[in-house]
């Protein structure tokens, strides 16, 4: 009976199936005992998975601090428990899209697909990382916020991806989200999303990370033509850094 009555739900509700095959997509807590999970069209629900990760480490990085850690310990803390709830699938599409695009464009795809990483993709997660660990350190106590937002907007980043290119391999793992796509009714939840954010965040810092993600977004696809699981993964990724790097800007100047 329980069964059929978590059923009825995901089917009266397909958007709740869709949230917790978001959660169980884009990070490795543990997953829902209902409803079965969806995973047509999860990229929606993608931004409130960030903006929870972020919490996550906005929490510890507040927790940390009243234990007496300082600001160049907690930085690498928060960024590898990030890293670890995500379970690194955007850092490891981060690194394949580096070597994608180094292999030239009539290779980026077989690059891509390549289980080896190359020198180009080891070099771009060091630089992310150590941009954003900069950006955290010249946040300071700003940072548990930044966390927050960087992690919405890393995630809305690809919903831009998925409405404007197309995927450049159609039987490709994530070929589904371009495949179920629709239209501005996906982009609902993350609007519901900043609708609550602006509540507690002033609208200047919040917006912040709106072009960051069309940019990135934008660029990656033109470089590629088009895009894949992993490129959608790397738009995560250098989306954060670019917001984590204009809010430390402006906490600096302020």
């Amino acid at each position: 009976m329980k069964s059929d009555a978590g059923s009825d739900r995901s089917e009266v509700f397909p958007w709740l199936a869709d949230l917790a095959g978001a959660w169980i997509f884009y990070s490795v807590l543990p997953p829902w005992p209902w409803p079965q999970p969806s995973f047509k069209r999860i990229a929606r629900f993608a931004s409130w998975i960030g903006l929870l990760i972020g919490a996550f480490q906005a929490m510890l990085w507040w927790g940390m601090t009243v234990l007496g850690w300082g600001t160049l310990a907690l930085a690498p803390l928060v960024m590898a428990a990030g890293i670890c709830l995500g379970g690194g699938l955007h850092h490891d599409g981060l690194m394949d899209t580096a070597d994608g695009l180094a292999a030239g464009f009539s290779r980026r795809l077989e690059a891509m697909q390549d289980s080896r990483v190359g020198a180009s993709g080891v070099l771009a997660l060091a630089v992310a990382l150590l941009l954003e660990l900069a950006a955290l350190v010249q946040l300071s106590d700003q940072a548990p916020v930044a966390l927050c937002l960087a992690g919405f907007w890393g995630r809305v980043s690809p919903l831009w991806a998925i409405a404007r290119f197309n995927y450049l391999r159609p039987d490709g793992t994530a070929s589904f989200h371009r495949r179920h796509y629709q239209n501005w009714w996906d982009a609902l939840p993350a609007g519901l999303g900043l609708l609550v954010l602006a509540l507690f965040i002033p609208l200047f810092p919040l917006l912040v990370g709106a072009p960051v993600s069309l940019v990135v977004a934008d660029c990656l696809g033109r470089h590629l033509g088009g895009y894949t699981g992993d490129s959608y993964g790397a738009a995560v990724v250098i989306t954060e850094v670019f917001t984590l790097l204009l809010l430390a800007g402006l906490a600096a100047a302020s």
